[in-house]
């Protein structure tokens, strides 16, 4: 890893091999490492995408993946998203809704794309579309309170 950051719950790191270098993720946070690894970039455009592969253990008995993961990835997903919003506070997440619109299958690359709708306060909302192999999967939204500078 280069470029790490520490932060009160892990490491702000930069893949360097593999089919995510180049992207950053959270080394060392709790909860992530077991739920992950979750990674993001920034796009040419300026925004923010999101992603992970689909791993055996992200399936729920059904053989697709487990709305809780969805959920989580989404919840992630929020925080890359208003990246550029946020400028360094912490946040918390006030409210994630969703709904499904399509199952994910194991291996499939994960993906979450979204904008902000409304943020430079304290309060501040983002829409997003996770999608597996680039089909539709859940559609979400989300509130994300400000805390304070890091």
């Amino acid at each position: 890893m280069s470029e790490a950051v520490e932060t009160s719950y892990g490491l702000l790191s930069v893949m360097e091999e593999g089919e995510f270098a180049g992207w950053r993720f959270w080394n060392g946070d709790p909860f992530e490492t077991r739920s992950g690894p979750f990674y993001y970039r920034r796009e040419d455009d300026g925004s923010y995408v999101s992603a992970f592969r689909a791993e055996a253990r992200h399936m729920n008995g059904g053989g697709f993946m487990h709305g809780g993961c969805m959920l989580t990835f989404a919840d992630f997903a929020l925080f890359a998203i208003a990246t550029d919003v946020l400028d360094g506070d912490h946040a918390v997440t006030l409210n994630l809704s969703g709904d499904f619109l399509g199952s994910v299958q194991q291996g499939a690359l994960v993906e979450a794309r979204g904008e902000v709708t409304r943020g430079g306060g304290k309060t501040i909302f983002v829409r997003g579309l996770v999608t597996g192999d680039g089909q539709p999967a859940l559609s979400f939204t989300g509130i994300i309170r400000r805390l304070s500078k890091r």
